[in-house]
């Protein structure tokens, strides 16, 4: 996936009538390009800024059905997001493994409680169904996660979900439908729509980001999947369109490893505010999330409000021998829910279900959602499209397609390069598993642009400790005006940038 020959690509076929254009390159918008090019259509995608640079890297990292969901009674989004569950683990084996999790119990009813409702929860996964839930001890829960705390205590719930890297599976995303050969491209901001006599929408008006050109280009179909900011594209259809979403933030804040040791997550059932708290073991350190804070606008870089970090660190804090404190954060990482809105005033109980709209204009939006389910959202998305437009009627493919990696390409890939200049084996940080080589491969292949897609989406430096990520970024700085062509300027302007941009990391 080679960012300057698709660019070229593009300006090469500007003059040609594209099948759809996908505007947004997160969860939603990667999965309806990789629907959209492996069913045959010729297929762009254009993301503003980098893929999965909004919500779809700032997630809890779980492949889940919702225990939460199946509490509240939504059980068709239950058994949807199970079913695609299974489904991602297939597809992305390297990206997606089992994890599993532990309700502690702490009164007499919590344990047939919980109990029942996670052999529901099995039952409703079938055959693909990750683990079967069970009932512990308190020497069985202590086992597995021996630093809770032990004072009344009754025992727990084990059960098993998903776990996955976001950002990692974005990227992989982007490759695999580059491989079927769509045209992907970050750094690419839409201005405007193309219209026609009778105010159909025809294509776009697009400006590339790194040269600053402008290009038009025709469409048969736009889909606008552009997550929190679907409104603004909605507004740039028709202005004074009613808005759609009601964003709203969660906070996480990521531990050393030692809060949490061995390999079970927690979840804690009931929070303050009506949710479920999640401490999860990801790449060696432990994420604990997440809030949920109504906001009235949208940022590109949202930041975590103080009392949101002290309202994990005092939930969770109920739990562990050892409470963390500020001190204790390695890194803390917000995003924004794009959520559909509804009759409901508490966000925490706005849907989690999928919308599509078709505007007057013939533009298709699709919001809401989540990771999980992205694949089936990205299906549904290109069907609409066939049903309103004058594509072919061809079938989804999707459900058995393997996502770009699933075979180890990338590790042997970066092993490669290391091999050819042994200087790239160099680790970027002491205690963190990335090297220089994944940065150069990161350059040649992912099309990373920026020290910020390094390590905080090509990595996860950033979201697993801020401050190493810091000390990290002039030798990637420096790595990438090699790969990229850049003078020294660039270095420093990419350094002082990124160093600023990670301040918003750190809890103190």
């Amino acid at each position: 996936m080679k960012r300057a020959d698709m660019l070229s690509s593009l300006e090469a076929g500007e003059d040609r009538e594209w099948d759809l254009i996908v505007i947004g390159g997160g969860a939603t918008g990667l999965g309806v390009a990789v629907d959209s090019a492996s069913r045959g259509f010729r297929t762009v995608l254009l993301e503003q800024h980098d893929f999965a640079k909004g919500t779809s890297s700032r997630s809890t990292k779980l492949v889940h059905g919702g225990v939460r969901y199946l509490q509240q009674g939504n059980i068709k989004l239950v058994t949807e997001a199970l079913h695609e569950r299974g489904i991602l683990r297939r597809n992305a084996p390297h990206l997606v493994k089992d994890q599993s999790f532990i309700v502690p119990n702490y009164k007499w009813w919590e344990g047939p409680y919980y109990g029942i409702g996670l052999k529901v929860y099995d039952w409703m996964a079938g055959s693909l169904g990750l683990g079967t839930s069970r009932i512990l001890s308190k020497e069985e829960t202590l086992e597995l996660a021996p630093t809770l705390d032990a004072d009344g205590l009754r025992g727990g719930v084990l059960y098993h979900d998903g776990q996955f890297d976001d950002a990692r599976l974005a990227v992989s995303l982007a490759r695999t439908a580059a491989e079927q050969g769509a045209l992907v491209l970050n750094y690419c901001r839409v201005e405007g729509l193309l219209k026609d006599k009778e105010g159909m929408v025809t294509g776009l008006l697009m400006r590339e980001g790194m040269h600053g050109s402008q290009h038009r280009l025709r469409a048969k179909v736009v889909v606008n999947a552009t997550g929190v900011f679907t409104d603004s594209v909605l507004q740039m259809d028709e202005p004074g369109s009613e808005s759609v979403i009601a964003p709203s933030q969660g906070v996480h804040i990521v531990l050393d490893h030692s809060f949490l040791p061995g390999e079970a997550a927690i979840l804690v059932p009931h929070t303050d505010d009506g949710r479920v708290l999640f401490a999860v073991p990801w790449h060696g350190r432990i994420i604990v999330g997440t809030t949920d804070t109504p906001v009235s606008t949208v940022s590109e870089e949202p930041t975590a409000l103080p009392e949101e970090i002290d309202f994990i660190l005092r939930q969770i804090g109920r739990y562990l021998v050892k409470p963390p404190g500020r001190k204790d954060i390695l890194s803390v990482f917000a995003g924004l829910r794009p959520l559909v809105k509804g009759s409901s005033k508490k966000t925490a109980e706005l849907s989690r279900d999928h919308l599509i709209t078709v505007s007057a204009s013939g533009l298709i939006t699709v919001a809401g959602g989540k990771w999980t389910t992205y694949r089936r959202m990205a299906e549904d998305t290109v069907n609409v499209a066939i049903g309103r437009t004058g594509l072919p009627d061809r079938e989804c493919v999707t459900n058995h397609l393997l996502i770009h990696g699933w075979d180890g390409s990338d590790k042997l890939a970066a092993e490669k390069i290391a091999g050819e200049d042994p200087s790239l084996n160099k680790p970027l940080h002491a205690g963190l598993p990335y090297t220089l080589a994944e940065i150069a491969l990161a350059a040649r292949e992912e099309s990373c642009m920026t020290v910020e897609d390094a390590l905080s989406r090509r990595t996860r430096m950033l979201l697993l400790d801020a401050r190493a990520a810091m000390q990290a970024a002039p030798a990637v700085a420096a790595l990438l005006a090699k790969e990229l062509g850049r003078d020294e300027a660039w270095q420093r302007q990419q350094i002082a940038d990124f160093q600023e941009l990670a301040k918003g990391y750190l809890a103190e």
